[in-house]
Order: structure tokens, then sequence, then C-alpha cells
């Protein structure tokens, strides 16, 4: 597959707005816009998945790549929460041996420090489905091409219309039924119908934008116990597809190398933000800033030691598994995650 400038760019700020969201939190600000930046990841996700993959692909490579592009960097920062919660800088932090190897296994399990079904390094809740999304497309990918598709479309939709019948206690089932994957299933589709001669007339991009702005402007005043794949999961479906039309036509989507910077660093920028964003925290508070200052440090924070951890940690690991002969150069997995993300 090609490169695709614009789907770099969309990574980039959904990364970003997951930070603003948790950056704005900390704050006291509500700004729960920033939630779909975990939509537009799982969106993506479905649509890369299916976008990289073909009839020659195979389960046991598949999973080894994508094994190799997610859990090095994911372990890493684990490690650090895990190292820093023994060490006290954590206090809130409770460890445990089970919640501990759930949280490297990316297995869903209940955090003794909260209650609530998030891992040790809580934004890691999206890496649980997306290692749960891989799973069953590897799972496809032993059907012929031509069935996958429609594999895909009865398990997850099986999976979404069982949710309302599962009891809470059984925390993996009731994890993994939850609306959520049905964004993964739009991003399957769009990379279905984008393969097809028809896909990027010229009418559609003008279309796909208005209906983008006109269904987030809806999400905004629709009830927040609505699901969020409704919600935000069709804004950020007709988001993605309002970008591959630009790429389909013309000149395409002319590359920006800063964007592209924050896109191939948004899984980096991801996953250590909420631990800097715990630091700025108690710097802002110190300092007795403003709500708008306060914001603006957390993002820049944020942001920029997810860019130093690409540098230093996640590039070097791809450079290695490449002079390794091994692939783990694909586009890294796509989350991020719309809830308060406290380390401490």
């Amino acid at each position: 597959m090609k490169r695709l400038p614009g789907i770099q760019y969309l990574r980039g700020g959904a990364a970003c707005a997951v930070v603003l969201y948790h950056a704005a939190d900390r704050a006291q600000v509500p700004l729960r816009i920033g939630e779909a930046g975990v939509d537009l990841f799982f969106v993506l996700s479905g649509f890369l998945m299916w976008a990289i993959t073909d009839a020659a692909s195979r389960p046991g490579p598949f999973l080894v790549d994508r094994a190799k592009r997610i859990v090095p960097s994911y372990w890493i920062v684990t490690s650090v929460m895990v190292a820093g919660a023994l060490c006290g800088l954590f206090p809130a932090v409770r460890l445990t041996v089970g919640h501990v190897v759930s949280s490297y296994a990316f297995l869903p399990a209940i955090s003794p420090s909260n209650g609530a079904v998030w891992p040790l390094l809580v934004p890691g809740w999206t890496l649980n489905y997306e290692a749960g999304f891989y799973a069953l497309f590897a799972l496809a990918l032993m059907l012929p091409r031509g069935l996958q598709l429609g594999a895909m479309t009865v398990a997850l939709l099986v999976l979404a219309l069982a949710h309302p019948l599962v009891d809470r206690e059984q925390v993996a089932l009731y994890f993994y039924t939850d609306p959520h994957i049905l964004e993964f299933l739009g991003g399957l589709w769009l990379a279905q119908i984008w393969q097809g001669r028809t896909f990027g007339r010229r009418a559609a991009g003008p279309a796909l934008i208005a209906l983008t702005v006109g269904l987030f402007a809806l999400a905004s005043v629709l009830p927040t116990e609505w699901p969020k794949a409704l919600r935000y999961g069709a804004p950020a479906l007709t988001c993605v597809a309002a970008m591959l039309v630009h790429e389909r036509r013309g000149a395409g989507v002319p590359d920006v190398p800063w964007l592209r910077l924050l896109g191939d660093a948004s899984y980096s920028i991801y996953l250590w933000h909420t631990l800097i964003i715990s630091v700025t925290a108690k710097v802002a508070a110190r300092l007795q800033l403003g709500a708008g200052l306060a914001i603006t440090l957390h993002c820049v924070a944020g942001i920029a030691i997810g860019l130093l951890a690409y540098r230093c940690i996640e590039r070097p690991i791809i450079g290695f598994f490449r002079r390794s002969g091994g692939r783990a150069a694909g586009l890294a997995p796509t989350v991020g995650r719309g809830a308060s993300a406290r380390p401490d």
C-alpha cells in the first residue's frame, strides 16, 4: 500500500486530541470532544489492517508484525509505571501481581487502584481492544480473502449485539462486546470501499467534510449516556473517508514534514503523555497557573515527551527489527483514550 500522508496526519491529530482532552481534564475544564480521538484511532485501525493485508497474508506473520510494533514501547512505559509505583512516585497506584501480569499481557482486568477495567498504564485500555481485534482479524486471515470481511462483519456485530446481555462481572466478555468494536468494523468496510474504482468522486469530498462537521456538532449536544461508537464513531468514519477522497483527487495530500512527524510519533505521544502531565499538573498547581496556561503547559509537555520517546525509543526499535529482517515497519497501532488517565 502506498503511503497516505493524510492518514498519518489524522493519526497525529487524534493523538493531539487525546493529549488536549487529558490536559483540559487536569485543569478541570470540560472538553469532551477530545474523546473523539480514540474513535478516530479505532476507525483508522480497521481501515489500515484491511488495507495492508491481502490474499497472501497469513495469521502468524501478521500477529508477529503487530507484536513487534506495539509490545516493546508499551512494555517499556508499563515498566516505568511499575518502577515509579514501587518508588512511591504514584501514591494512588496499587500494585497486585494479577493486575500487573494482565497489564503486560494486554488482557482487560479490574484495576485495584480505582475499580475500573483499566491496565496499569490507564491509556493502555485501547491496546487491549487492539490486541483483541488483531486476534480476531488473524483468525479471519485463515479464510479465503473473499470470506474474510463477511466473517469479521458477522463476528463483530454478534459481539456488539450481545453486550446488553452480558453481566458486568464477566469482565473480559463485557469489555470485548462493547459497541466500540464497531468502529473497527467501520474502518474495515471503508478500506474495502476505498479499494474500489468508484471511490473518490468529485462531489464526495465537500459532502463528507460538511457531514463530518455536522456530526461532530451533533455529538457535542447528544447525551453522554449514548454509546461513544454512535456519538463519535460516525463522524470519525466520515472524517477518514473525507481525507481518503482528498488523497484520491488531483495531486493528493501534500507532504508536510511536521505533520508527518506527529503522525509517526502518535503512538509514543499516546503512551507517554499522561506520565508527564502528572508532573506538569503539580508544577501548574504550585505556580497557581490559570486554566489556559496549565492546559498549554500540559499539551506542550505531553507532545514533547512523545516526540522524544519516538526519536530515542520507538524509532530505534523499528530500525532494529528492520535490520534483523523483521517487518515491524508497518503503521503503529492506532490508540487513544477519551477518559481521564492519571497514574497518580
